[in-house]
């Protein structure tokens, strides 16, 4: 079993940055891939960005290609979503997930999630 807990949300402008980060508890973040899924008010949950369990690979939502990246630490037990260029669409609650596949970017494969991190762009 994994506890999972985020931190770094907050509010930003447009066009600013965040590091949102994953601590992991109980067991060892490299037993897992790892995933970013996000949820605006009103709407589904969706896929934002996911890390194979090595690190190697990544995949991430086209609407964020090129502005966010996924990395970790396997040394801090620590996942890590650098977020640039941030638009107000962006503005969601952040949930990072761990799941006992290499890499998925399916929200049901994923076995355990934190409790969220609220991120505001402003325009």
């Amino acid at each position: 079993q994994v506890q999972l807990v985020e931190s770094g949300g907050g509010l930003a402008q447009a066009g600013g940055s965040l590091r949102l980060s994953c601590a992991a508890s109980g067991r060892t973040v490299s037993r897992y891939g790892m995933g970013w899924f996000r949820q605006a008010p009103g709407k589904e949950r969706e896929f934002v960005a996911a890390i194979r369990r090595t690190g190697v690979t990544t995949f991430y939502q086209d609407s964020v290609k090129g502005r966010f990246t996924i990395s970790r630490d396997t040394a801090k037990n620590t996942t890590y979503l650098q977020m640039n260029s941030l638009k107000p669409e962006d503005t969601a609650v952040y949930y990072c997930a761990a799941t006992n596949r290499l890499i998925t970017i399916t929200a049901r494969e994923y076995d355990y999630w934190g409790q969220g991190t609220q991120v505001t762009v402003s325009s």
